[in-house]
């Protein structure tokens, strides 16, 4: 596609025909999982109807096919994130378990037998640095290899914009600082992070840098090796594919240092009863029967928003945020809970009604079919941060239209009638 035809895009999607409570369906949840195109489906139904094998273990025709299909999608999907090589790539079930794999390196890196490597190895005055904008999949991982380790956990604050308060960034990342754990666009916020000066700054001290790229990589560009982060974790999800899918991407260095997260079939070389050998990435991190028709789904999703083109997602996002911020900020019993305007802010709002509590705010607009989520998003520190114990979160993509904002709208104008 050249340009973003959004009515010609949503016919794709089967779902968004249907009704909710008797009105159209408004889905407004795209940040919690996204709608999936008949592309997407069509590709999981022919693998299950036509291909069905497991992948790496039989010569058999439907092995072949499997294991070709489940690779060529790693290939695609690296391709996608600008990735040097589709050895780089790991597969999981989705980003929380690539954010626990990266952990555990460190984790087993500290224990008796663990890694040789340095970069992994985390003890008493080792520190670990995260944000106080973090999902709890970004905190908590942390905080329990600290609670391993005797690592102290480390945070940056947050401004009232919503933005990451840098002013101390010297004193947070300095020569004990062992990882820089950061999202990369927050789920709650819409805030899109300055990781190219937070990676900087960690390298410069010699500590590596993972990035959450879950509500990222579904929504704007990313160039992994021109990132220069060492880590980024993303989703499946999120961008079109299906659930049970996700990735974690790392410079094969690192990978090849790594010792393994699961044991099982396929992530070994040799075993014997005194000792096991094992392959080399990503095979070593893929202990099992993978998830192949959901790669295969996630392939097909990255082939999808290839032809669409990513640039046209940014622009067409950045019209419906302006768009929405602009009608909700016009109701002055509105508070916008992250920056106020589009610069370095993605398609996700989070807002609270003066006097409402969210959970009756989303209540009222599923009666008027309008899909959104409320409460804390998995972020209840940011929640903490800004005194409220919940938000309405409305989260766009290159299927929603600004006559959904109008309907968001009306059912928000709707809630305060009713609790008047």
């Amino acid at each position: 596609m050249t340009a973003l035809d959004v009515e010609s895009l949503r016919k794709d999607f089967p779902i968004l025909d249907r009704t909710v409570n008797g009105k159209p369906l408004v889905y407004l949840d795209s940040g919690n999982t996204s709608q999936k195109p008949r592309q997407v489906i069509d590709a999981v139904r022919e693998h299950y109807e036509r291909h069905n094998a497991n992948v790496a273990r039989s010569v058999h025709t439907l092995g072949t096919e499997s294991t070709e299909a489940y690779e060529g999608a790693r290939e695609r999907i690296a391709a996608f994130i600008g990735a040097p090589s589709p050895t780089e790539l790991v597969f999981t079930k989705n980003s929380t378990e690539a954010i626990n794999l990266v952990a555990h390196s460190f984790g087993a890196g500290s224990a008796l037998g663990g890694t040789d490597d340095p970069r992994f190895r985390l003890g008493p005055g080792d520190e670990i640095v995260v944000t106080e904008m973090e999902h709890h999949s970004n905190i908590v991982p942390w905080q329990l290899l600290a609670r391993r380790t005797g690592a102290t956990l480390r945070w940056f604050g947050l401004t009232d914009e919503g933005r990451l308060d840098l002013s101390n960034i010297d004193d947070l990342i300095n020569e004990r600082t062992k990882l820089v754990a950061v999202v990369h666009y927050s789920n709650i916020l819409g805030t899109i992070n300055p990781v190219e000066l937070l990676i900087a700054r960690a390298h410069a001290v010699g500590a590596l840098v993972l990035l959450d790229g879950s509500q990222s990589v579904p929504h704007v560009p990313v160039d992994v090796a021109a990132l220069g982060a060492d880590f980024v974790a993303f989703t499946g999800h999120k961008m079109l594919g299906p659930t049970g899918i996700g990735a974690l991407w790392a410079r094969y260095e690192l990978l090849d240092a790594m010792p393994p997260f699961l044991g099982g079939g396929s992530m070994i070389e040799t075993v014997s009863m005194t000792g096991t050998t094992f392959m080399p990435p990503p095979a070593r991190f893929e202990a099992g029967t993978p998830p192949i028709a959901q790669a295969v789904g996630l392939g097909a999703a990255v082939d999808y928003l290839v032809d669409v083109g990513m640039p046209n997602v940014v622009a067409h996002e950045k019209l419906l945020t302006a768009y929405a911020l602009d009608a909700l900020g016009s109701l002055g019993y509105i508070r916008i809970i992250g920056p106020s305007d589009t610069v370095d802010r993605g398609a996700t709002i989070s807002f609270t009604v003066d006097g409402v509590h969210p959970h009756d705010v989303g209540q009222i607009l599923d009666d008027e079919g309008v899909q959104v989520r409320v409460g804390h998003h998995c972020a209840r520190p940011t929640c903490v941060r800004f005194g409220v114990p919940a938000t309405t979160r409305a989260s766009f993509y290159l299927y929603t239209t600004t006559e959904e904002i109008d309907a968001l709208v009306r059912g928000v104008e709707r809630v305060r009638k009713v609790f008047a």
